[in-house]
């Protein structure tokens, strides 16, 4: 059995739950069949046992390094798997033939990613920018930069990175001080510093494409000032050979995980290189002046999907590795034998692990549902138009920030139960938990702190277009409870839950924004979010038992034994809080910081 994810739950999800099959009818996918789609699951099983598991411990224990002249340096292993997969296509796999792509299923693609994130979060994240980078310029770029740039980033030939934050602005946009100057020839020369930029410098491909979030000289301050340029590492001559853009590693940041990618602060135009006889690095306008953030959320919002599902992955290879530890380690016996001289039972047997591994189980398997319903409805937006699309569209951006920061809290959750099930053993480094825990540490961090996913959810996403967003969701919650009513008592007992706490969510989302208090909403948005996000993972459970409905075996009762579990425990400690929320309180916003 793989250790790294459950090839029966992938299954069950994209088949039985989310019903890919029914997508090869619509004209997109009419020319792929179900083994088609087996086959690149069986790729991406077989990349990441061979290639990417094996490099996992190496480029932790092997940080990057700079060299005396100023590059960066990897261990092989990190070549090879990344070589791997460029070789197997699944790079372009989700897009058009045109642009090289096979034209998958977004929502298979995922799945097959899901795999590579989960055996090295670190080595993957580099493939993840990539593909971002390239879905954004295939979106806004014109024809050529997207023959120039994107191609070469679907084929692997060059990597992507997204540089938006600065020693002085983290999350701060708006304080963003990258100039961008006009030239003569309609490029423009960039002067800057770029902080935490992942996959920053590298030697594993023959160029690294930088989208470089900056301001034209003259524009207005804040976010509106912002546009975005591809600023290219390496120049090409026009010869066939190329020279240096001003780009340079100013230095390497050292992380507590996933030290396998590596995170670098960037000077722009500092004079180290001059191509072209000019100083400043050389950049290309993405769209049009000041449409820079508006532009980079295509490449943020589908970083922050990935973020979760690389959250859900981690936490669910540490719940596969806890699980198989507590099968073969031996230690005391049942609450019934008292006789120490019977053998020792495995501590799977003891009421408490099972307690910590269902726990496990209904995060890593709740969200790693979710994270791929998200993504069959990237699928049915792009088969889609007019107002279904845009219904689609409005649900996918309310559950960006859930599907990223749910994830990335209780899947890191799941990940220090793996450790606390392991004992001692699993506070060293001979087992593989205590990586899983420090990789995925930097999920609620990264691309958007969870903090900044509430104020989005809360101070945005739920009351977008006058709450349309919501109503959408709502109706497709309340479609899920109704089919629920005629399942037996179990099932019913579960959607009546359901509709329940969405009401309350609904009535509370309707109070907070009704107070009109901008500070009251920042008080509650983190434990909104945390109570939103419950509501979505117990609906996502809902849909996983009925999908199980009428089947037996043990896989189907685990599943019913773990939404059940998520209903009796973690929905009422949920609505617990939302009862906190409900009282409209300032705790937060009142505390004055002297008191700290």
């Amino acid at each position: 059995m793989s250790l790294i994810l459950s090839r029966r739950d992938i299954d069950f999800l994209l088949f039985e739950l989310l019903d890919v099959e029914a997508l090869l009818d619509r004209p997109r996918f009419r020319e792929l069949d179900r083994p088609t789609l087996d086959a690149v699951i069986d790729l991406a099983e077989n990349l990441a046992s061979d290639f990417f598991a094996p490099a996992n411990k190496v480029a932790d224990q092997q940080e990057p390094t700079m060299t005396p002249g100023g590059h960066v340096r990897l261990p092989e292993e990190t070549h090879v798997a990344l070589e791997a997969f460029r070789r197997s296509g699944l790079l372009a796999a989700s897009h058009d033939r045109a642009v090289g792509g096979m034209q998958l299923p977004f929502v298979i693609d995922r799945a097959a990613f899901g795999w590579l994130q989960a055996a090295s979060p670190a080595i993957a994240g580099y493939a993840l920018l990539t593909a971002a980078a390239a879905n954004l310029l295939i979106e806004h770029g014109t024809a050529d930069q997207i023959d120039s740039f994107a191609t070469p980033l679907l084929e692997g030939r060059h990597f992507g990175t997204m540089c938006l934050s600065e020693p002085q602005a983290g999350s701060s946009l708006g304080d963003i001080r990258t100039r961008a100057v006009r030239s003569a020839d309609e490029t423009y020369r960039l002067f800057g510093n770029k902080m935490w930029i992942s996959g920053g410098d590298h030697s594993l491909t023959e160029s690294i494409t930088h989208l470089v979030l900056a301001r034209v000289d003259g524009a207005p301050a804040g976010i509106k000032g912002l546009s975005l340029f591809i600023v290219p590492r390496d120049i090409d001559r026009g010869d066939g050979t190329t020279e240096h853009n001003d780009v340079v590693v100013a230095g390497l940041n050292h992380k507590m995980g996933q030290r396998g990618t590596v995170n670098a602060l960037l000077n722009f135009g500092e004079g180290c290189y001059s191509p072209r006889g000019f100083p400043g690095a050389i950049g290309h306008l993405v769209g049009c002046e000041g449409d820079g953030l508006k532009v980079m959320f295509t490449m943020m919002n589908e970083a922050r999907i990935g973020v979760g599902t690389s959250a859900t992955v981690i936490g669910y290879t540490g719940y596969l590795h806890a699980v198989d530890y507590a099968r073969s380690r031996a230690q005391g016996r049942t609450s019934s034998q008292k006789d120490p001289t019977v053998q020792q039972v495995p501590i799977i047997e003891h009421a408490d692990v099972k307690r910590m591994l269902l726990t496990q189980k209904a995060f890593v398997e709740g969200a790693l549902a979710l994270n791929l319903y998200c993504a069959r409805l990237v699928d049915e937006w792009r088969c889609s138009e007019g107002q279904e699309a845009e219904n689609i569209g409005l649900l996918l951006d309310l559950l960006t920030p859930v599907a990223k920061a749910w994830p990335s809290q209780y899947c890191l959750e799941a990940n220090n139960l793996a450790i606390q099930v392991h004992g001692g053993y699993g506070y060293t480094r001979d087992y593989n938990v205590e990586q899983f825990y420090r990789d995925n540490r930097l999920n609620p961090i990264h691309e958007g702190t969870n903090g900044i996913q509430a104020i989005d959810l809360l101070g945005r996403k739920v009351v977008i277009q006058d709450g349309r967003a919501l109503d959408i969701y709502t109706a497709n919650v309340l479609a899920s409870c109704a089919r629920a009513h005629d399942c037996g008592d179990e099932i019913a007992e579960h959607g009546g839950a359901v509709e329940r706490m969405l009401k309350r969510i609904v009535s509370v989302t309707r109070g907070l924004h009704a107070a009109g208090d901008s500070e009251l909403l920042l008080s509650n948005a983190a434990i909104y979010l945390e109570v939103f996000g419950h509501l979505t993972i117990g609906w996502i459970w809902l849909e996983q038992i009925l999908a199980s409905h009428g089947k037996n075996g043990d896989f189907y009762e685990g599943k019913r034994a773990a939404a059940r579990f998520f209903r009796r425990w973690e929905m009422v400690r949920a609505e617990a809080s939302l009862g906190i929320i409900e009282r409209l309180g300032r705790d937060f916003a009142d505390l004055r910081t002297e008191w700290l």
